[in-house]
């Protein structure tokens, strides 16, 4: 079973740090484009970083670029975020995705709709 599992939400201070983890299971991991999105209730869910784990490349949305770093872990097929200096707007839950077919040829684009597998999210929220 194909299977992408979240972790490391949780609540802290503006100018605070939280590390999410996502696990992959049931699929190959070589060559994939693996995601984090974050949501907000009304509003669309938005992209916030991503890394092709075939060659480490990674894309960052401006709004985080400088703060969030993606990382992969290619024994634990293993993706991370490592979130610093978090504002009260990063607050939102957070989900991993991963665009396996396209990742498997090299895509690795911003487009939602291209990420064919979900994890169940994990919160973040901030406070000031």
């Amino acid at each position: 079973r194909v299977q992408l599992v979240e972790s490391g939400g949780g609540s802290v201070q503006a100018g605070g740090s939280l590390k999410l983890s996502c696990a992959a299971s049931g699929y190959t991991y070589s060559r994939n484009c693996m995601g984090w999105f974050r949501q907000v209730p009304g509003k669309e869910r938005e992209g916030v970083a991503r890394i092709y784990t075939g060659d480490g490349s990674t894309y960052y949305a401006d709004s985080v670029r400088g703060r969030f770093i993606i990382s992969r872990d290619s024994i634990k097929n293993t993706v991370y975020l490592q979130m610093n200096s978090l504002k009260p707007e990063d607050t939102a839950m957070y989900y991993c995705a991963a665009d396996r077919s396209g990742g498997s040829w090299g895509r690795c684009g911003p487009v939602k709709e291209l990420f064919d597998t979900w994890g169940q999210g994990t919160q973040v929220t901030v406070s000031s």
